[in-house]
């Protein structure tokens, strides 16, 4: 497990089209951020679904967007995208209870799909519905055949709570495996001083090496709307998922 970074070095670096003397294959960093960033743009609304058998059955990669309501995940969605209101960002944190489905790629043949999950852990959603939306990501994250990555949001003023952790412990036995990959952004970390966002980002590493493996594909970054950091990085390592399987 290593920081967004990193990983996205080692990808380079083992690229024999990155490795190869002839120029006209190599692609630097600035085109692999431009082309991860216009795939990313594409995506546009499929489908909405309040249950898992309501979700429609795919060979396409999905790619999970999930964390707590007042995390950020719908302005990280719209920031990585370049897309003011492709998720919906209710006023009222915990309010939008569906799973939505955007594709991405040509609009004939699209390639893959990302997968906003229910924002979760606000307290003025009814207990009833906090165990429904439980038990329906606790079944997505398991057995979701076309799932291959998860995108989880964490404040990163607060680190990992619980219910985080929790939410991890439902796809950790596949990201255990490596059938299933997880990137993890730190989101408003245009709130942190230096200090602080090494800090956050060291108490991340530590939380997330307990579910490494040989096998896993996890990463942690830094991430701001506000300030576009860490968009581009992210954009690449989500192209990477679809693109290099």
């Amino acid at each position: 497990m290593m920081a967004l970074d990193d990983s996205m070095a080692e990808q380079n670096n083992s690229n024999p089209a990155a490795a190869a003397p002839s120029e006209s294959l190599v692609l630097t960093e600035a085109d692999l951020e431009k082309r991860a960033l216009g795939w990313a743009h594409t995506a546009r609304f499929r489908t909405t679904a309040s249950q898992l058998d309501q979700l429609p059955q795919t060979e396409l990669p999905e790619i999970a967007f999930v964390g707590r309501s007042n995390a950020g995940k719908s302005t990280a969605i719209n920031t990585l995208t370049q897309q003011k209101r492709l998720a919906f960002a209710s006023k009222t944190p915990g309010r939008t209870q569906h799973i939505n489905l955007f594709d991405l790629g040509p609009k004939i043949i699209p390639n893959a799909i990302f997968a906003d999950l229910p924002g979760y852990g606000y307290a003025a959603v009814a207990r009833g519905a906090k165990l429904r939306w439980q038990k329906v990501m606790a079944d997505y994250l398991d057995v979701r055949r076309s799932l291959v990555g998860v995108v989880l949001m964490v404040d990163s003023r607060q680190g990992f709570t619980d219910l985080d952790q929790q939410l991890m412990s439902f796809v950790a036995p596949r990201v255990g495996n490596g059938s299933v990959k997880l990137l993890v952004l730190l989101t408003k970390a245009d709130k942190l001083n230096r200090s602080e966002a090494a800090t956050a980002l060291a108490s991340a590493q530590a939380v997330l090496g307990e579910i490494t493996t040989d096998e896993a594909d996890v990463g942690v970054a830094l991430f701001s709307a506000l300030k576009k950091q860490g968009i581009g990085d992210a954009a690449m390592v989500l192209h990477s998922w679809v693109h290099e399987r």
